[in-house]
């Protein structure tokens, strides 16, 4: 499987949160239910294979199972939060945190 991470969309977020009955999240259509459902009784093997088609899927079902703060990752990623600041009043950037943080000001103030 692959090292790197990838980024969790809102919707995917949801979706996981929802399959696990947390809150914040929304039911997903058939084929997606029956996706996440897959992946969450996956062996190690079976669930890379998955990940090839559907990273992110992967990496939320992943984040709920063994990252002791993955829910409330989660539930930041649905409800259009960063993970890091925990604000929502700015745009997210391509890397899932807020334009602010993805881009932080260097200490001496010049950039």
């Amino acid at each position: 499987m692959s090292t790197n991470s990838p980024t969790i969309p809102p919707d995917v977020a949801a979706h996981v949160l929802f399959h696990y009955g947390r809150e914040g999240g929304y039911q997903a259509g058939g084929f997606t239910e029956s996706l996440v459902t897959a992946i969450d009784r996956s062996d190690p093997a079976n669930r890379d294979r998955l990940a090839l088609g559907f990273p992110e899927y992967v990496a939320a079902v992943a984040a709920v199972q063994y990252d002791p703060n993955g829910v409330a990752h989660l539930q930041d990623i649905a409800a259009g939060r960063c993970p890091r600041c925990k604000k929502d009043d700015g745009p997210i950037a391509e890397s899932g945190l807020c334009e602010a943080c993805a881009q932080p000001m260097p200490l001496d103030g010049v950039a």
